[in-house]
C-alpha cells in the first residue's frame, strides 16, 4: 500500500510544529503540576483529585466541543485555545510569586486549562484529513504520535530539571511560554488548506441533535465501538498508575524529581518506538492483527507494573512492564486514529473525535479519581494493581471484534453508520 507524503504541505508543517510546542508544555505540565501541589502540602487523595480535574473537561464539554469545530473549523480554534491556556497557567507561577497561591486556585486553573485543552485536542485531530488528504493519514498521524511520545521525553525530561533547578511553578511558566509558541505557529496557517470545510448546520438544528449524530456515528459501528471501548479501558488503567506515581517516586520512595522525569522520559521513548513500528507491522501483518493480537500478546506485561513500589531490582521490573505497554499505547495511537478518521465522513470528524475524546479523556479523569480515592484509603500498591489490571485487560475488546480481520485502513469513509443495536 503507497503512503503519500504529508511532510510537502506547508500547513501540515505549520501544525506540526505548533503540536510539537504544545505537547512539551502539556509533558512539563504533567511533571510540574503535581509537585506544586505536594508543595502545598496536597494528600493523595488532592493529588487524585487535581490530575482528574485536568481531564474532567471532557465529560463537561467533550461532546459539544465537536459541534463547534465542525462549524467553526480548526484553526481559529487551535489558536484561542493555546491562548487561553497561555493566560490561565500564567496565572500560577504570579501567584506563587506573591504568596498568594493556594490548592482551590491551583484547582481552577488546572479545570479550565483543561476545558481550553478540550478544544486543542478535537480540533487538532480532525483537521489532518483535509490538511494532508486520507491516503497520507498513517504517516501523517505517525508522525504526530511521534511527536507526542518525543515530546513526552522532552517535555517530561525538561520538566524534571526546571523542577529540580528552577522550582515547580518556574516549570509551569515555561509550559505557558510553550503554548504561546503553539498560537504563534498556527496563526501563520492561510487559506483553506488549513481547516475542513464545516458542514454548516441548519441554524434551526439544536446543539444537542448535532452531538447525537456523532454518538449514533461512534456507537453505531462495531469497529468504532471496540475501539473506543479498548482505548478507554487503556486510559484508565494507565492513568490510575501514573496519578501515585509522582506521590510513590517523590513521597514514598524519597526520590529526587529528576528521577521521576526519566522515568517519564523511558515511558515516552518506547510510546516513540511503537509509534514508529506502527505503519511497518501494519503493512505485513495487517493493522487488525497489529491492533488486536499483537495487544493481547503485550498485556501480561501490565501485571509488572505494580513492582515500581518494591525494591531497586524489582521497581525496575516494573518500569520495564510499563515501557512494554507503552510501546503498544504507540502502535494503537497511530492505527486506531486512522483507521477511525478513515472510518468517518468530513463532515463528522469533529464530532466523531469530540466523542472519542469525550470517552477516552473520560476515562482518564475517572483513573485519576479512582487512583486518588484507591491511595488515600488502601495506598499507592493498591492503586498500581488495580491500574495494572484493567492494563492487562484492554485489548480484549479489539480482539473480539471485526477489527481483528481487518488487512487494510479503509480508502474513504463510510457515508453512513450502522444502526445502533
Amino acid at each position: 500500500m503507497a503512503y503519500a507524503s504529508p511532510w510537502r504541505v506547508p500547513a501540515f508543517r505549520r501544525l506540526y510544529a505548533a503540536t510539537a510546542a504544545d505537547q512539551i508544555g502539556n509533558q512539563v505540565g504533567h511533571l510540574a503540576l503535581p509537585l506544586v501541589a505536594l508543595g502545598l502540602g496536597a494528600s493523595p487523595g488532592q493529588i487524585g483529585l487535581l490530575a482528574a480535574l485536568g481531564t474532567s473537561a471532557y465529560l463537561l464539554i467533550g461532546l459539544p466541543s465537536g459541534v463547534w469545530v465542525d462549524r467553526l473549523g480548526c484553526v481559529p480554534v487551535l489558536v484561542t485555545a493555546a491562548l487561553a491556556r497561555v493566560v490561565l497557567l500564567t496565572a500560577v507561577p504570579l501567584a506563587w510569586w506573591f504568596g498568594m497561591l493556594t490548592l482551590p486556585h491551583l484547582y481552577a486553573a488546572v479545570l479550565l486549562a483543561g476545558c481550553a485543552t478540550v478544544f486543542f485536542d478535537v480540533a487538532s485531530h480532525s483537521c489532518l484529513p483535509a490538511v494532508v488528504g486520507r491516503e497520507a493519514l498513517v504517516r501523517a498521524n505517525a508522525g504526530v504520535v511521534s511527536l507526542y511520545a518525543v515530546g513526552s521525553v522532552a517535555g517530561r525530561g525538561v520538566g524534571g530539571l526546571l523542577v529540580e533547578v528552577l522550582t515547580a511553578p518556574v516549570a509551569v511558566a515555561a509550559q505557558a511560554v510553550s503554548h504561546l509558541a503553539a498560537a504563534v505557529s498556527l496563526t501563520g496557517i492561510r487559506g483553506g488548506t488549513s481547516r475542513r470545510t464545516p458542514s454548516a448546520p441548519a441554524a434551526s438544528r439544536r446543539l444537542a441533535a448535532e452531538m447525537r449524530d456523532g454518538l449514533r456515528h461512534v456507537l453505531g459501528s462495531r469497529e468504532l465501538r471496540s475501539l473506543a471501548l479498548g482505548a478507554a479501558l487503556a486510559n484508565l488503567g494507565a492513568q490510575t498508575v501514573n496519578t501515585m506515581v509522582p506521590v510513590l517516586f517523590v513521597r514514598q520512595l524519597g526520590l529526587p524529581a529528576w528521577l521521576l522525569g526519566g522515568y517519564w522520559v523511558l515511558c515516552g521513548a518506547a510510546t516513540f518506538v511503537g509509534a514508529r513500528l506502527a505503519r511497518p507491522l501494519a503493512a505485513r501483518r495487517g493493522c487488525g492483527w497489529t491492533l488486536a493480537t499483537a495487544g493481547l500478546c503485550v498485556a501480561p506485561a501490565a501485571l509488572l507494573v505494580p513492582l515500581l513500589s518494591r525494591p531497586p531490582w524489582l521497581c525496575v521490573a516494573g518500569a520495564a512492564g510499563m515501557a512494554l505497554v507503552s510501546v503498544k499505547i504507540g502502535i494503537d495511537n497511530v492505527l486506531g486514529l486512522s483507521l477511525r478518521q478513515g472510518l468517518t465522513p468530513d463532515a463528522l470528524l469533529g464530532r466523531m473525535n469530540a466523542t472519542f475524546r469525550f470517552l477516552l479523556m473520560g476515562s482518564v479523569a475517572l483513573g485519576s479519581a479512582l487512583s486518588g480515592v484507591i491511595g488515600e484509603f488502601a495506598g499507592v500498591g493498591a492503586a498500581l494493581w488495580t491500574g495494572a489490571v484493567v492494563l492487562a485487560v484492554a485489548a480484549l475488546p479489539l480482539y473480539f471484534s471485526p477489527v481483528r480481520t481487518r488487512r487494510h485502513l479503509p480508502d474513504t469513509p463510510v457515508p453512513e453508520p450502522d444502526p445502533v443495536a
